[in-house]
Parts: structure tokens; C-alpha cells; sequence
């Protein structure tokens, strides 16, 4: 039997998030906007409310919830910003949950529990300046030194780079096969801000998101001891694959936020805006942007709930993810086009929130892999050129 409800636990990571954020974020959110900035202490916040640890498991600190509770806190965070659901993409899915996967055990038990408390801040380092979603394309490097590796190289895109304490950093271990495009060539590494060489700056001037923090990374012969890898040398691809696959699985549940935002927004304004002599809902053409909107909701959270399930039970699920990406991620450009217009003039004002999420919404569909690379991951496996890497990506406490 199929049973779509959400579990009592389920609801009360629902609730606390959009509680959490309705208190912390709605009110200043528009402010930070405007000006570019962080709102500050939110990720400690995030962690004293548990909400940076929902899916780790509790001997590390966390609340030892599965993945359809780290998707629900994603769509929650998103509905009220985007920055709001990048620091769950990014601190959660995209560093402490590879720890958790790929890391020793002495790595899990130094790490996770400062991730999760907020003592540590972390950020992935994958996309470079010329290489986005062809991963294998990054120029970084990793030379073999004494006990550990020299790395140099910059990666650029970076969320959270001038908050973070701990780096997730890929980098090539095998020049040779780095000019091959051979990608058991690569590796992954922890790299800390304290160490030597290690720098980052802003990004400004960012079409959306801008109350997230945006930078760069420059590694300028950093030292990084051994057992600071994450993994085997040589399995930096296969780690960077499961990390995009978690990131992708909460810009997807993300984006479903974003489109009930869009909605809410739009049901608000029609209670109040008349045209025509009618209330501005009653316009055929508004009813059925509302009702594309609904959709798009539903379709988007059905997908990412089946990726959600399939990360539960320890399956492949990489083209669920990738389709669950794609598509909420267009789905939420379209609604929030639609609000804009449902809005009309005051729609293209910072005045109403729908502004904001147009901005915000038109970034889902380049990071994670782009739209179309996504297109083509679709496309490769119903040809058949493509097949599931191996998965890691069981939650313990799911798997007991």
C-alpha cells in the first residue's frame, strides 16, 4: 500500500521550521535583501533551533531523522528565502552528510558534532572559475608532500565561502590523469580556514540570493595532512557525484517552497487588488496562473518525496534526484514569472516578495548541474548510455 502522509515526527520538523523562520527570517529578510547582507548569527540560530542536524544521526548531535525531513525543512526555509534553504544545501547536504558517508570514524566523531552545533561552518569547494557542472573540467590540485598533499587552485561559486570554518575541496591527485579527463584522478580533502594559504572573498553584485554569501576560494600551497582526505585518494568524483546528489535533492524540495511562496503571495493580492470592477482572482487568465502554480507545487513535491524515499531505503536514485532538480526548479522560474505578472507593475517593485523570488528563483536552474544537463541525464538513461554509481547515501538511523 502507498502512504503519502508525513509521519508525526515528520510534522513537528515541518512545523519548527516554518516556525523558525517565519520568527527569525520573514521579518528582516527583505532588508537584508536590499542591502546585500547575511542576517547575522542565523546559522547558530538554525543550530540551537536543531535544524542544521535533522538527518544526522544523534550519536553525532543531530535528531536522527531521515530524508524526508531534511527535504521538508528545505521546502519550509525556501518558502520564506532562498539563503535560508542554501545554508541547509550547503552546511548539511553538501559537507556534514558526505562526512557522514565517506569519512573514517575519527573524522565523523571531530567534525559532525561541530557541524551540527554550528561550532564549524562548512562549505563546498567543487566549481572553479572555468568548470561548473563538467566537473572534471576543475584545474585544482593536490601534489603528494611528507604526510599529506600541497594543494593550490581557486574555486569560485562558493556559498558560505567567507562564513565557513571547514572546506569540502576537490582537487586533482594524478596530473596525468588529470590532462585525460580520467576522473579516478581526483580526490577529496578537508580543508580548514585556519591553515596556511587559504583565503576567500565576496561575490557582490548577485542577481538573487543576495542575502546568502557568495565567494571564493584561493588555496595557495596549502598544506593538508592525510587524514584530512575524505575517502580513498582517488575517489574525489565519486564523493563529488553523492554530494551533487544531495544537492540537488534539496534545491528540488527547496524549490517546491519557493513555488507555495509564489502561490501564498499571489492568493494574498488577489484578496485585495480589484480590475475591471472584479476582484483581480476572478480573471480567467489569473485563475489559471494560480492553478499552474498549484500544480507545479504538487508535481515538485511528489518528485522530491520519491527521491527522498529512495535515499531512505538505499537505492539509486540519481536520475529521481536529477528529474526532481529539474523540474521544481523550472516549475519555480515559471511561478515565479506568473506572480510578477499576477502582480502587474507593483509585481516588478520590491514592495511585494514576488520580486524577490523571481530574482531568487532564476539561479535554480544553473546551480546543481544546469537545466539542460539535467535534460540530458534524463535523456541518457532512457537511451540507456547511462547507469546508477554506487550508493552510499543510507541514513544509519534510517537503516535500523
Amino acid at each position: 500500500m502507498i502512504d503519502l502522509s508525513l509521519t508525526e515526527n515528520h510534522k513537528a520538523v515541518q512545523s519548527l521550521v516554518r516556525e523558525f523562520c517565519a520568527r527569525e527570517i520573514a521579518p528582516v529578510i527583505g532588508d537584508h535583501d536590499r542591502t546585500a547582507t547575511a542576517i547575522p548569527d542565523l546559522i547558530p540560530k538554525m543550530a540551537n533551533a536543531d535544524i542544521l542536524g535533522a538527518c544526522i544521526p544523534t550519536e553525532y548531535g543531530g535528531s536522527g531523522m531521515d530524508y524526508v525531513a531534511f527535504g521538508l525543512a528545505c521546502e519550509e526555509a525556501e518558502y520564506v528565502d532562498t539563503s535560508a534553504r542554501v545554508i541547509l544545501s550547503v552546511h548539511t547536504g553538501l559537507v556534514s552528510l558526505p562526512i557522514l558517508t565517506w569519512g573514517t570514524n575519527e573524522q565523523k566523531k571531530r567534525l559532525l558534532p561541530e557541524l551540527v552545533a554550528a561550532r564549524r561552518i562548512g562549505a563546498f569547494g567543487l566549481t572553479e572559475p572555468n568548470a561548473g557542472s563538467d566537473v572534471v573540467g576543475i584545474r585544482a590540485t593536490a601534489d603528494r608532500e611528507g604526510g599529506g598533499y600541497r594543494l593550490n587552485g581557486e574555486k569560485m561559486w562558493i556559498s558560505l565561502a567567507d562564513l565557513a570554518d571547514t572546506f569540502l575541496v576537490f582537487a586533482w591527485t594524478d596530473r596525468i590523469r588529470m590532462e585525460k579527463r580520467d576522473h579516478s584522478g581526483m580526490s577529496a580533502f578537508i580543508v580548514e580556514r585556519s591553515m596556511p594559504g587559504v583565503s576567500t572573498g565576496t561575490i557582490k553584485g548577485k542577481l538573487g540570493i543576495r542575502a546568502g554569501n557568495t565567494g571564493s576560494i584561493v588555496l595557495q600551497n596549502v598544506f593538508v595532512p592525510n587524514e584530512n582526505i575524505l575517502g580513498d585518494v582517488g575517489e574525489g568524483f565519486k564523493i563529488a557525484m553523492f554530494c551533487l546528489d544531495q544537492g540537488r535533492f534539496t534545491v528540488a524540495a527547496g524549490c517546491a517552497g519557493l513555488t507555495r511562496a509564489c502561490l501564498d503571495a499571489c492568493l494574498k493580492y488577489c484578496g485585495s487588488r480589484r480590475t475591471f470592477g472584479r476582484a483581480i482572482g476572478e480573471h480567467q487568465l489569473v485563475k489559471e496562473m494560480l492553478a499552474r502554480m498549484v500544480a507545479g507545487w504538487e508535481v515538485s513535491r511528489l518528485l522530491w518525496l520519491r527521491a527522498a524515499w529512495l535515499k531512505n531505503a538505499g537505492q539509486p536514485n540519481t536520475r529521481e534526484t536529477s528529474l526532481a532538480k529539474w523540474i521544481a526548479a523550472e516549475t519555480a522560474e515559471r511561478a515565479a514569472a506568473n506572480a510578477v505578472q499576477v502582480h502587474g507593475a507593483y509585481g516588478y517593485s520590491d514592495e511585494y516578495p514576488v520580486e524577490r523570488f523571481f530574482r531568487n528563483a532564476r539561479g535554480s536552474s544553473i546551480y546543481e548541474g544546469t537545466r539542460e544537463m539535467h535534460i540530458l541525464i534524463q535523456a541518457d538513461y532512457v537511451l540507456g548510455l547511462r547507469r546508477d554509481h554506487p550508493v552510499r547515501a543510507r541514513l544509519p538511523e534510517v537503516a535500523s
